[in-house]
């Protein structure tokens, strides 16, 4: 193995993981984040046992599970609970490692942090990149304050899915989320290790799930999302926290309590989601990984890890293949059915959750949801949400 000079562009899980991860295989890592202060932005998320794979290899799967809660179950249901539309069970997979893990970004953000600065890779924070062009074998950087930066034999996108270092592509999609972390009550109705939902057809959505303890408190917590779409923003400011506070208790009586601790629409974050692909995820010298390469809606909860097993595939190509364009190539050629596979998935199953449609929640409802409950459905249905469907982890020696 040859040690390269190696630039990572953002400082989030992608990034993070892939400079640990290429710091281990011997490259020369620095990292370029343009917060003064690098954080996490978000609220909660779903840690699955492909993530889990990578993280274990990290050493970070212990502090992970520690500092999350487990999620054995995703349990949908339609307004006041009548009917039961999605029931999934990782037990399903009859697998020791199957379940999910539910955590707070900023706990998976700085448990890798942390990482990073106890492997002394260096973060220049300020540093907004904003292009790069390949010089001779190298990919020099190109910052918002128009200077020109050092060379690097490797750029690693990890921007996002605005990232300023891909072409434009894909879609903004109609709706969004918005999220926010609060205290679960200590008399509840939540189940602690499971992923609740409630439906309204597709137009309307509230959810709740576990995210382990909070750090300040060692009380638990939950991340709670109401489904929205982007262009009613505006209209759901504009109308106040309490006649929104009624629709959602309409929908989900039982959410009152963690309601009861909204005081301030600040407390919410609106998320809104984008699908894209790249169709050339690699040009000479530069690879987009995680959502600069692939994104989606949350909807199967594979964002963090996909872009996970993208740092790994990364790290283990350069480790085994002598020169960069191969070992991009070979990156490329071990993730490309897994994200195509789940792109596809994604694609398909938005819009039975969160869309206008009136004829999609009613085929869920009225015959997918029992359907569901039947082998081999619940199989499948648990191989997807864990991020298994295509074997990803086989391909990577991750088993």
């Amino acid at each position: 193995m040859t040690a390269r000079d190696i630039a990572i562009a953002g400082c989030g899980p992608a990034g993070l993981a892939a400079a640990l991860l290429l710091h281990r295989g011997g490259h020369r890592i620095e990292i370029f984040e343009r917060f003064d202060t690098p954080r996490p932005i978000g609220s909660g998320l779903m840690i699955q046992p492909t993530g889990l794979a990578v993280l274990d290899r990290l050493g970070l799967a212990e502090t992970i599970i520690a500092r999350g809660a487990r999620i054995d179950r995703l349990l949908g249901k339609t307004a006041g609970g009548h009917r039961t539309v999605l029931d999934v069970h990782y037990s399903a997979l009859r697998k020791a490692n199957a379940f999910g893990i539910g955590i707070h970004r900023a706990a998976l953000f700085g448990t890798l942090y942390d990482a990073v600065l106890a492997a002394g890779i260096p973060i220049r924070t300020g540093r907004t990149i904003s292009g790069s062009r390949f010089v001779g074998e190298r990919r020099q950087l190109e910052f918002d304050d128009g200077e020109r930066g050092q060379e690097f034999d490797l750029l690693v996108d990890a921007l996002g899915t605005r990232t300023p270092l891909a072409p434009p592509t894909g879609r903004m999609l109609d709706y969004g989320a918005l999220w926010a972390s609060l205290t679960l009550p200590r008399e509840t109705d939540f189940q602690p290790h499971a992923l609740e939902q409630r439906y309204h057809r597709a137009s309307r959505m509230v959810g709740v799930l576990p995210i382990g303890t909070a750090a300040s408190t060692g009380e638990p917590q939950v991340a709670f999302f109401w489904s929205l779409r982007a262009d009613q923003f505006a209209a759901w400011q504009a109308s106040g926290l309490q006649a929104w506070k009624r629709e959602v208790l309409d929908l989900w009586p039982a959410c009152a309590p963690l309601l009861d601790q909204i005081v301030d629409p600040d407390q919410l974050v609106f998320a809104r989601y984008a699908h894209r692909t790249l169709r050339a995820p690699a040009e000479p010298g530069l690879i987009h990984i995680g959502d600069a390469w692939h994104s989606a809606s949350p909807q199967l909860g594979q964002g963090a890890n996909m872009a996970l097993l993208d740092a790994w595939a990364l790290a283990r190509a350069l480790n085994h293949t002598p020169d960069i364009p191969a070992a991009l190539a070979r990156t490329i050629a071990q993730r490309r059915r897994h994200v195509a596979t789940y792109q596809a998935l994604t694609a398909l199953f938005t819009p039975v959750y969160q869309s206008d449609s009136r004829i999609l929640p009613l085929v869920r409802d009225r015959l997918v949801g029992p359907l569901s409950r039947v082998w081999p459905a619940t199989w499948i249905q648990a191989a997807m949400v864990a991020g298994l469907i295509g074997d990803p982890l086989t391909p990577l020696g991750l088993n």
